[in-house]
């Protein structure tokens, strides 16, 4: 059997394949890492051509769960620049960081956005049917808020700027022009949500990624929280989501593309409501698919929304 790789063994690894890199000087592009898919479409919106980007999360895939590899490290080693989100998302990073050795700045795009605390102090992701809880003060989805996404594009372009300072003037140009884009992306997400009858901007999710599209743009997400793998445990639980859901008058139920879809799936059967679709909350979609970059994510997710929602 394969063994998992070990951090701290791929240091030797590390060491020998860093030891004859070039200076930074010599180098033709900055050398960028994102931690996952959403962050590394941001850096190359800013960076163009004129970065090195490697992306350790890809699409479709969830950063609370990944194990990293000794490519990884070997990526932080030789970086930059390192962008992160914060705010406890990335379990991995620390003993990442620690393991390559590396003395690159590490941004956290975060900073200066503004941030949710998260009431019940993290939340679950299900993986093969089982649920997995990520504890966390603070919801660290604040990308899923368009005004905050543009906060992330402008630390990105400040720590590029700080780390190639001949080439401020291009990252600063890019900033300006996705941002620009991504104004535009907020106004058609609104008007998106208000296209959909007051009485019916309720739906459920597969976990609590959403908080911030909601506390930014005004639909209600519910979502399973201490869902049990125990069966007896399960059926209880989900028996007071689905009185919730009543209440409050859902309209659709959602899955996701990092969540395993078995859970909304009988959610949405003993409620008697339809799946309305698959929203995008933690990662993109592959490049062929409808989330390939972040504004197409959050024009594929208020799309999705507004169109299961609205259907009476």
């Amino acid at each position: 059997m394969k063994k998992p790789f070990s951090l701290v063994a791929g240091l030797i690894v590390i060491t020998f394949i860093i030891f004859g890199l070039p200076a930074r000087a010599q180098a033709q592009k900055l050398s960028v890492v994102a931690t996952f898919s959403i962050i590394g479409d941001f850096a190359a919106k800013v960076g163009g051509d004129r970065i090195e980007l490697k992306t350790l999360v890809g699409p479709d895939s969830d950063a609370h769960v990944y194990e990293p590899r000794p490519a990884d490290a070997i990526a932080l080693a030789r970086a930059d620049v390192v962008l992160v989100n914060g705010l406890m998302f990335e379990g991995f990073l620390s003993r990442l960081i620690e393991a390559s050795g590396t003395s690159a700045p590490v941004a956290e795009l975060t900073e200066g956005a503004e941030i949710l605390r998260d009431p019940e102090g993290g939340h679950y992701h299900y993986q093969g049917g089982r649920a997995v809880f990520h504890e966390a003060p603070y919801d660290a989805h604040a990308w899923q808020s368009v005004a905050n996404a543009k906060v992330y594009v402008r630390n990105i372009a400040r720590a590029f700027c700080a780390a190639d300072a001949e080439g401020c003037a291009i990252y600063d140009a890019n900033a300006r022009t996705y941002l620009d884009e991504l104004a535009a992306l907020d106004e058609e997400i609104r008007q998106a949500v208000a296209a959909i009858p007051a009485d019916r901007r309720v739906a459920v999710v597969a976990h609590n990624a959403f908080r911030y599209f909601e506390h930014e743009y005004g639909v209600t997400f519910l979502a399973p929280q201490g869902v049990s793998t125990e069966s007896e445990a399960s059926a209880a639980d989900v028996a007071s989501l689905i009185r919730e859901i009543r209440e409050k008058r859902a309209a659709a139920v959602f899955a996701e593309n990092i969540a395993d879809a078995r859970l909304v799936e009988q959610i949405a059967r003993e409620a008697a409501l339809s799946l309305g679709g698959t929203l995008y909350s933690d990662a993109l979609s592959q490049p062929d698919g409808p989330a390939a970059t972040y504004a197409a994510m959050m024009r594929h997710n208020s799309s999705t929304i507004g169109a299961a929602l609205a259907a009476d």
